[in-house]
């Protein structure tokens, strides 16, 4: 088992399979962002070895992310092998949506049962606005097909007089086709050329704004990350709010996250990492990386220090490490 100085244990792995990705969403990268050298990147082969090592460790749920996972070339081979990973008890991922039609058989394959979907608008115009180009259709065809054989959250960014006039759009869709959604506040990560502190909302208002039209359950939904859940009454929805700002979640953090380059990330909101690619191409053996990484476990920090007001903390992307 993987526990840090705090005693925190560590079960969860965030595995960024990429950096690039077909959107090019304002709140999380430049709109002429330069992606790393491919030649930089973990391959596929690394990744499965490296999750191995991390199941060895203790990982028992690992979420695939980006930049968009799905279209990260041999995706399907991963997804297979760590779906028959018996050591493993979920396998799931964060998507754009914009692949399911392409990937839909693989994942029902894999027994990868829920996934989170990004969808920050329901109209089209907005839509490929916030992703700079996005098919707000695509990914809505692409949910219809999937809905029925994959539990599906959505993951909303609000940001004010860009989509808060569509929550009620939001959580009325995602009533309707018996989904959980999730409100996420944004994060200083990376100098996107984007106004962040213009456009903030915090849990609180955006509660106030669910509240203005639904009335809210508090449950006692624990699943080990950073949100706080209600029931909207009368529904099968749950809404989450992740508050990295206005209410922080470190306390009981569970989770640790490999980017694509072959860094462990040991905070979202800290440059805390360790280089575990060139250990794996140097032919270091799966012991004497378990080794590097339970050392750096013990300098996982307590906490972020996420503060909007200020310059940009963090200098890499969301894309990077996959939120």
């Amino acid at each position: 088992m993987l526990v840090d100085q705090y005693q925190r244990k560590i079960s969860y792995l965030r595995l960024s399979v990429t950096d690039r990705c077909d959107f090019r969403c304002q709140y999380c990268m430049s709109e002429d962002i330069e992606f790393m050298p491919k030649q930089q990147m973990l391959t596929i082969e690394e990744m499965t070895r490296l999750s191995q090592i991390f199941i060895n460790l203790g990982i028992t749920k690992i979420r695939l992310t980006g930049g968009e996972p799905l279209v990260r070339r041999g995706i399907d081979d991963l997804i297979v092998s760590l779906g028959k990973n018996k050591k493993l008890k979920e396998l799931t991922l964060t998507t754009n949506g914009s692949q399911l039609d392409k990937k839909y058989s693989i994942l029902k394959k894999s027994g990868i049962k829920r996934i989170n979907v990004s969808l920050d608008s329901l109209n089209a115009k907005n839509f490929k606005a916030i992703t700079r180009g996005g098919d707000l259709n695509q990914v809505l065809s692409n949910l219809e097909l999937i809905k029925n054989n994959i539990q599906v959250k959505l993951n909303v960014v609000l940001m004010k007089n860009i989509n808060d006039h569509e929550i009620n759009d939001l959580l009325n869709y995602a009533i309707e086709r018996h989904f959980n959604i999730t409100f996420i506040e944004q994060m200083p990560l990376g100098e996107i050329g984007f106004d962040r502190y213009s456009s903030f909302i915090d849990s609180d208002q955006t509660k106030e704004l669910i509240e203005s039209n639904f009335s809210l359950i508090k449950i006692p939904l624990s699943t080990g990350g950073p949100a706080n859940y209600w029931k909207i009454k009368n529904t099968n929805t749950t809404v989450g709010l992740i508050s990295p700002h206005t209410h922080n979640f470190c306390e009981a953090c569970n989770r640790i996250r490999v980017s694509a380059d072959g860094h462990l990330h040991l905070c979202l909101g800290q440059e805390n990492k360790i280089n575990l690619i060139d250990p794996l191409r140097a032919a270091q053996s799966d012991h004497e990386v378990e080794k590097l990484i339970l050392e750096a476990l013990l300098t996982k920090p307590k906490s972020h220090d996420f503060d909007l007001q200020s310059k940009t903390q963090i200098i890499r992307f969301m894309s990077h490490t996959g939120g």
